[in-house]
C-alpha cells in the first residue's frame, strides 16, 4: 500500500521548478520519447494490419476460397451435396483453366485463361463489383472477358477481337502447329491488384476445354465460403469429404507472400521497440539526477523516520507515472492518427506535390489502417513494463543514502 506522505513527496517531486531546469527537461523528453515511440508503434501496426486486410480481401474476391482439384479420377458430384459442405459453402462452381499467349496486332503477352459456365460467371465475387463493364451474363463462345489493365496496356476495348494461342497443337502434314482463336472481348473487370488484371481472362468453360483439349474429368471444383477468415477450420472439413482429392485454399496459394507480411510486421514491433526502450532509459537519468538534487530532502526524512522502503516506492512512482502517462498519451496519439491517417497522406502529398503510398507498387489506392486493440493492449503493457524495470534501479539506490553523509556534506 502507498500511504499519505509517500504520495504527497511523490507529487511534490513531480511537480516543476525552477531550480530544475536540466532535470525537468530530461522528464519532458523521457516523456516525449516514449509517448512517441507507442505511437509511431500502434500507427505502423495499424497500417500494417489494414494492409494485410485489403490484401486478404482482394485476393479472396478474384480466387476461389478452396480448390478440389482431382488427380486422376472426375470429382464425385455426389458429394457436392454433402450437408457439411453445403453449411459452410456460398456457392459451388465447376471451373478449369490454361497457359496462353494473347496476341493483338505488335503486342503478344502470356494469360492465364480460366473457363466457367455462362450461369456461374456472374456468381464470382469480382463480377459483382460494380467496377465491372459489359454484360456478366453474355460468356458464350468465342466471348472474353479481360482485365482493365490489361485493357489499357494493349489498348484493347469491349467489341475488340484478340487471338489467342493455345499451348495445345494440332496435327497438319507440315506437324504440330499450335491452335489459335479469335476472341471478341465482351467485358472487362477490376480486382484491384494489376498483377491479376494483367495476366488473367476469362472464357466459357467448353470453349476453354475444348482449345485445350481438356476432358471434362479434370474440371476443378471452386468452393466459395460463408466465413473465408476461417480457412484451416473449413479447410478441412472439405478434406473429409474430399479424401482422394487435392485440396488447397486461398492462403495455400499465397503462403509466401502473407509470411513475409508475417516476418515484416515483427521485424518492424521489435525495431520500435527500441525507440520505447531508449526513452525510457531517460527515466533512469532523469531520477537519477532527482534523487542527487534530492539528497538533502532524502536524508531528512530518513532523519525523521521514514522507511527505506518508502524512499523506494516514492522514485520508484515517479518513473512509473511518467512512463505510464506518456505511455496512455502515445496510445491517444497512435490511434487518433491511425484513423486520420489517410487525410494526412492526402494533405502531405499536395504540401510536398510527392506520391506517397503509389498504387503501382502496393496494389491499394488509399493508405489502410486497421486498429487492433489486442496489438495496442500489448504494446502499452510492454510499454509500462520497460519503464517499471528502468524505475527500480533509481529508486534503490535512493533508499541507500547515508543520511548522516548525505547531511554532513550539503
Amino acid at each position: 500500500m502507498i500511504s499519505v506522505l509517500e504520495k504527497e513527496i511523490t507529487f511534490r517531486y513531480l511537480k516543476t521548478r525552477k531550480k530544475d531546469g536540466f532535470l525537468n527537461v530530461i522528464s519532458i523528453f523521457s516523456f516525449i520519447g516514449i509517448s512517441l515511440g507507442v505511437a509511431v508503434l500502434i500507427i505502423v501496426m495499424s497500417v500494417m494490419n489494414g494492409f494485410r486486410t485489403e490484401l486478404i480481401n482482394k485476393i479472396i474476391g478474384f480466387n476461389a476460397h478452396i480448390v478440389v482439384d482431382p488427380f486422376a479420377n472426375q470429382i464425385d458430384k455426389k458429394k457436392i451435396n454433402d450437408d457439411k459442405l453445403k453449411f459452410i459453402s456460398k456457392d459451388l462452381i465447376f471451373s478449369n483453366d490454361g497457359e496462353a499467349i494473347l496476341m493483338n496486332k505488335d503486342f503478344t503477352k502470356g494469360i492465364v485463361l480460366r473457363g466457367y459456365e455462362r450461369e456461374d460467371f456472374p456468381k464470382l465475387q469480382i463480377i459483382k463489383k460494380e467496377n465491372f463493364v459489359g454484360k456478366k451474363t453474355d460468356l458464350t463462345k468465342n466471348n472474353i472477358s479481360i482485365g482493365k489493365e490489361l485493357s489499357f496496356a494493349l489498348n484493347l476495348k469491349i467489341g475488340d477481337k484478340v487471338s489467342i494461342m493455345s499451348s495445345a497443337g494440332i496435327e497438319t502434314i507440315i506437324g504440330n502447329l499450335p491452335k489459335q482463336q479469335t476472341f471478341t472481348i465482351n467485358s472487362l473487370f477490376e480486382s484491384g491488384l494489376a498483377e491479376f488484371d494483367q495476366s488473367v481472362a476469362f472464357v466459357n468453360l467448353n470453349n476453354l476445354e475444348d482449345f485445350f483439349d481438356l476432358n471434362s474429368s479434370s474440371r476443378k471444383l471452386e468452393i466459395y465460403l460463408k466465413d473465408p477468415s476461417d480457412i484451416e477450420k473449413n479447410k478441412t472439413i472439405v478434406q473429409s469429404i474430399f479424401e482422394d482429392e487435392f485440396v488447397y485454399s486461398w492462403s495455400d496459394m499465397n503462403k509466401s507472400l502473407f509470411l513475409a507480411l508475417k516476418v515484416e510486421r515483427n521485424v518492424m514491433f521489435i525495431i520500435l521497440s527500441l525507440i520505447i526502450i531508449v526513452a525510457a532509459f531517460n527515466i533512469i537519468s532523469g531520477l537519477t539526477i532527482l534523487v542527487k538534487n534530492k539528497t538533502r530532502e532524502v536524508a531528512i526524512l530518513k532523519s525523521i523516520g521514514v522507511l527505506n522502503k518508502s524512499i523506494t516506492k516514492i522514485f520508484f512512482l515517479i518513473g512509473v507515472i511518467i512512463g505510464t502517462s506518456a505511455t496512455l498519451f502515445g496510445i491517444f496519439l497512435g490511434i487518433l492518427f491511425s484513423i486520420y491517417i489517410e487525410k494526412v497522406r492526402v494533405f502531405l502529398s499536395t504540401i510536398f506535390n510527392i506520391s506517397l503510398f503509389p498504387e503501382e507498387i502496393y496494389f491499394l489506392s488509399t493508405m489502410p489502417s486497421e486498429i487492433n486493440f489486442y496489438s495496442i493492449f500489448i504494446i502499452s503493457i510492454c510499454s509500462i513494463l520497460i519503464t517499471i524495470l528502468v524505475s527500480i534501479f533509481p529508486a534503490i539506490k535512493a533508499s541507500k543514502l547515508d543520511p548522516v553523509k548525505s547531511l554532513k556534506y550539503e
